[in-house]
This record gives structure tokens, sequence and C-alpha cells, in this order.
């Protein structure tokens, strides 16, 4: 058979945030597997992605940000640790409240929302005769001087600046009242009214996002809540992630959901560990579980391995650099071609994969992480009597 050598194989990579990369998105396309999850993320009522570190969370996001699938459009913003701060910052300043931090996403998931539109739907020209969103453009552009680079960072920006946002809002929004020959009223913005000002913005934000004919859905995700920051406090950490998770459900139920005569949907979906959700105190908390998320597992048998998308995508990672099309397993099969020790349910294969199981928690991370050290270590055993590996890679010291 003539496959590849051991020390050829390309794995991929255990952060698929690299998959983000232009050049990197055709290797996501190759190696990733199309499984229900995918198809729970593309329905409507589907907010929230749960899944432990590891079980490939992000390789999701990233995927439909890199394809149009299924007709929707998807982007991809993290939460990095100056984000964190600025809402500490902003809590100290103007002494927020839990629903404040809720307006605030609420203002930055609109934002970015609207730019992801503005780039993927102006192509078709009818979009551009709507004037709330033509006069909800003109004013980002005004407030960034043209230069909005859609990140979570520079949009919370608009939200700490609300005063002066709201302010050039009113501007543009009254010009486009004006064409429309409505009486606009004079609006006068105060510092010291924070909340008023951002209640300002969210309202014509929705009302431009109401307007608009989409012909595609428009997906936003939102990673990396995982991982708390050092420099910053648990319970100010919590409070950020619980009042993003209120605009996420808000926004998703009472307002997306209830947008009528578009074709094309909007949605945002957080992606979430389990222990982060439980914390979040939501209402109804299992009902959205059940109804309103995606919950990722991989969990198989020692018997039904075989027929499992944890053990497709191993032999994935293993076949699609092939230079003919295999069956499912055929890669799999020649690079470990053993039986894994004390293994007593009736097997059709050859049981090799069971020792990846024993060794992982059951996450795609882990047998990439599996395969990868065993690579190394048989590329620096320099072995030259065999092509494939053995049933010793697990008892060498340099593994375990």
């Amino acid at each position: 058979m003539n496959m590849i050598p051991v020390s050829e194989l390309k794995l991929g990579f255990k952060d698929a945030e690299n998959y983000k990369q232009r050049e990197n998105h055709e290797l996501l396309n190759r190696i990733f597997v199309r499984t229900r999850t995918l198809e729970q993320l593309c329905e409507s009522s589907t907010y929230f992605l749960v899944g432990e570190k590891g079980t490939g969370k992000t390789a999701y996001a990233v995927y439909l940000a890199n394809n149009d699938y299924k007709n929707n459009i998807a982007s991809l913003r993290y939460i990095r640790e100056t984000e964190y701060q600025k809402f500490v910052s902003l809590k100290k300043s103007k002494h927020l409240s839990l629903s404040d931090y809720t307006n605030i996403w609420k203002v930055i998931i609109y934002l970015l929302l609207a730019q992801q539109i503005r780039e993927k739907e102006n192509k078709f020209p009818l979009f551009g005769n709507l004037g709330k969103f033509n006069a909800l453009k003109k004013a980002i552009d005004e407030y960034y001087q043209h230069a909005f680079s859609p990140e979570i960072l520079y949009a919370i920006q608009f939200a700490e600046e609300a005063r002066l946002a709201a302010e050039i809002l009113a501007k543009h929004m009254g010009l486009e009242a004006k064409v429309g020959s409505e009486k606009k009223a004079d609006i006068a913005f105060s510092e010291t009214r924070f909340q008023t000002n951002l209640l300002y913005i969210q309202k014509h934000f929705e009302d431009a996002l109401r307007a608009l004919k989409l012909t595609q859905n428009h997906i936003l995700f939102i990673d990396g809540i995982d991982i708390r920051p050092l420099s910053i406090l648990y319970e100010d950490y919590l409070e950020c992630v619980k009042g993003l998770a209120n605009a996420v459900w808000s926004i998703n139920s009472d307002f997306f959901a209830n947008i009528k005569d578009s074709k094309g949907r909007l949605r945002v979906v957080l992606l979430i560990r389990p222990d982060i959700f439980n914390s979040l105190e939501l209402q109804n908390q299992n009902s959205k579980i059940r109804d309103n998320s995606a919950v990722l597992s991989w969990l198989t048998t020692y018997t039904e391995y075989r027929s499992s998308d944890l053990f497709l995508i191993a032999d994935r990672l293993l076949s699609y650099q092939q230079k003919a099309v295999l069956p499912v397993g055929m890669a799999w099969d020649y690079y470990f071609p053993y039986n894994a020790p004390r293994v007593r349910s009736e097997q059709t294969h050859k049981s090799a994969f069971i020792n990846f199981l024993r060794f992982s928690l059951y996450r795609p991370r882990d047998i990439l992480t599996i395969l990868s050290i065993q690579k190394e270590n048989f590329i620096e055993q320099r072995r030259r009597s065999t092509e494939v590996f053995s049933k010793m890679d697990f008892q060498l010291p340099a593994f375990t």
C-alpha cells in the first residue's frame, strides 16, 4: 500500500484559531468532519455552543466562518484580557450594574453584526437603499473615521464613549429623517446619563437592523471566555460574562427571533464551557441547555468506537493527505496495525484506537495530541525497519 511515511504526516493544529488564517482554510475543510452539531449550529434556536476545553468549539465556529454553509455567513470574535480590563475600568468610572453590562454587550454585538452585514450583503443593489441602515453606516464611519476594525476591543470604545456615539447617531438619523420629510426634534446628550445614551444607541441599531431585508443568515460567534486572565478578579470576570450571556439570550429571543419579512436571519452564539454556563444563573437554565444549545460530547464505547465521530476525526487526520481517496478506517488500520492490550470486548478490526481512548478524555484535542507525540517520538528514534506505529509506543518514557 502506497501511503505517506509517518515522518511526513501533517496532523494540523491543536489550536483551531490557526485555521482562521487564509492559507489554512483548505486544510480545515479537508479534515473537518460534519457532525450533527454542525447542523444544530445552523438552527435558528441555537444560541450557545457548550463543550469542555478541547472538544472543538472553536473549530466549529472557524469552519462556519470560513465557509458559507447552508446560506449561513458567520464571523468569529474573541474576548481577550484587554477587553476584560476595559469592562473593569468602565465599571469603576461609571458605577455599572449587571444590566448595564448587558446593555453594553448589546451595543457591541449590534455593531459587530452591522459591520458583518455591511461587508457581506452590500453586493445586492436593493440593499443600499435602506435609509436607516445607511445612516447607521455613516455614523459608524464618522465615529471611527472610516477605520473601524471589527473586533470586540474597538466595539467597546463605541459603547464607552456613549455620549459622542449617540450624538453622531442622532445627527445622521436626523438627516435621514429630513430626507423622509419627517420631523426630528433636537436631542441633547449628557456625559452623566451613560445608561440613557446606551439605550438610545441600542434603539437605533435595532431600528436599522429590523428594517433590513437580508438574503442570507448571519451568525456572530463569540469565543474566548473559557479562560479568565490572571490580572482579572473572578468576580469581575463573572460579572462581565454574565452580562454577555444575558445579552446573547435577550438579543436572540426577544429581538432577532421577532424580526419579520426578512429571508435571512440574525443570530449570536456564545462558545462556553459547561462549568461556566452553570455559573451564569440564567433563568430556566436546564431548558436553555436542551432547547437552545448545541452540546459537544464525543463519548463512545469500546464496542462501538469504530462508528463514532471521534474515530472518524482521527482517521480523517491520517487519510486526507493520501494520494487516493480511502474508505473510512483504512488509513488508521495501516498506521496502527495492532490490538490494544487487555481488550475483552469482541472487535471486528484491530483495536489500537482503544489505547487512545484510555489515554484521553474522549476529546478531539486529546487524540491529536497523542498522535503528535507519537509522531515526534517516531522521528526522534529514526526508525527504519518499519513505517507504522507499534503498541510499544504507548510504553515509551518519552510518551508516558
